[in-house]
């Protein structure tokens, strides 16, 4: 008999149909969709030139998803000093970010369950995704983000449609506005609902796809939410499920150190002191999801890096002169795995990919500005 996959608390334990769609628990805390069998490469549908060649691993099925063509993005080798890192350039997506993995599969999954509209909290990408998404399947669509957010990224949520309200203060006050808002109509985030990270996950079955079905020894992201680690986390647990993979790649979390709440509860400092930092994208100073990042770290073996403000300067400079125009986000990556490779953590004869998220087109005068 197929596996029914549901919502589950991951505390509780308590499940939920996904013939319902919700954002959180009975509890108001974040779900989880139900543990998957994963998929064979004869189970990719090699004609489909999107992530949706992996729909076999969904947990839904989805006539008619919302594409844009997202996924299957660059995995280009460059070289730092004598390693050879894999770098997968996932700004190569629709709307300019990984998000919109997360998003095709979201908003594909409500509006084929009657959601009509809805709204998103972003400290610029994931408003972005949604706002541009929505647009792409008739759906109406509301995005509250810090006034903080950059401009670039504001201006193309407005230019997708998207009605925006601006919110004054940190990162965490966006949200709180939304789920003030979340009443009236359907809180489609990409930080609470589970279905996102379905999406996401896709990462893992591109990157075993690439190097031949076989996993990387290790996978650096850059991390705020965590819905890329996160993303990992779930499809590799799936391969290995499929037994499609022996073992899992470590992960590895990267965060300014001006904003590393994941760092600091690893090293027992829960609760250091935050500062704005580059690195808007990873500037959530309690992720929902923080159990669930320290486990998938702590299950591969993994760690998390805090970065500098001056290191992701000098990152961000030298993926430039490689010809890769990132915004500082993605450089913490980089700044990341140069770290992991001075501690030892990461040797030659292994396998990494590092993660790059976001377009440097979306912050192109903070990056002009840093680097000249």
């Amino acid at each position: 008999m197929p596996m029914v996959a549901t919502y589950v608390d991951p505390v509780d334990e308590r499940t939920f149909p996904l013939a319902e769609p919700r954002w959180r628990s009975e509890a108001g805390r974040p779900l989880l969709v139900s543990a998957q069998p994963g998929i064979s490469r004869g189970d990719i549908e090699t004609g489909e030139r999107s992530l949706w060649r992996y729909r076999a691993a969904l947990p839904v099925d989805i006539a008619r998803p919302i594409t844009l063509g997202e996924g299957c993005t660059p995995l280009v080798e460059r070289e730092r000093g004598r390693h050879r890192p894999l770098f997968k350039l996932d700004w190569f997506q629709p709307t300019g970010s990984f998000k919109d993995r997360g998003t095709s599969v979201m908003l594909s999954y409500l509006r084929e369950r009657g959601v009509t509209s809805v709204l998103e909290d972003s400290s610029g990408n994931g408003g972005s995704s949604v706002a541009g998404y929505a647009a792409a399947g008739g759906l109406g669509v509301r995005i509250f983000a810090p006034s903080s957010t950059s401009p670039a990224k504001i201006a193309q949520v407005r230019a997708y449609g998207a009605d925006v309200e601006l919110v004054d203060g940190p990162r965490e006050a966006s949200q709180e506005a939304a789920i003030r808002a979340a009443d009236e109509t359907f809180y489609a985030s990409h930080n609470w609902q589970a279905l996102f990270l379905e999406g996401t996950k896709t990462l893992a079955y591109e990157f075993w796809e690439d190097l031949g079905f076989r996993a990387p020894d290790n996978v650096v992201v850059p991390v705020g939410a965590g819905s890329s680690l996160l993303g990992c986390w779930l499809g590799f647990r799936e391969l290995r499920a499929a037994g499609q993979i022996a073992r899992m790649p470590r992960l590895f979390a990267a965060q300014p150190r001006n904003c590393s709440p994941v760092e600091a509860e690893l090293r027992g400092e829960s609760g250091r002191p935050v500062a704005p930092t580059l690195a808007e994208g990873t500037a959530i100073r309690s992720p929902l999801r923080m159990a669930q990042i320290l486990q998938a770290i702590r299950e591969t073996d993994g760690d998390a890096v805090a970065i500098a403000e001056e290191e992701i300067v000098a990152a961000l400079r030298g993926l430039c002169e490689d010809g890769l125009f990132v915004e500082p986000t993605s450089a913490t990556a980089a700044a990341a795995f140069d770290a992991l490779v001075a501690r030892g953590a990461i040797r030659t004869d292994e396998t990494t990919v590092v993660m790059l998220s976001g377009s440097g087109l979306k912050a192109a005068e903070r990056v002009r500005d840093l680097l000249a």
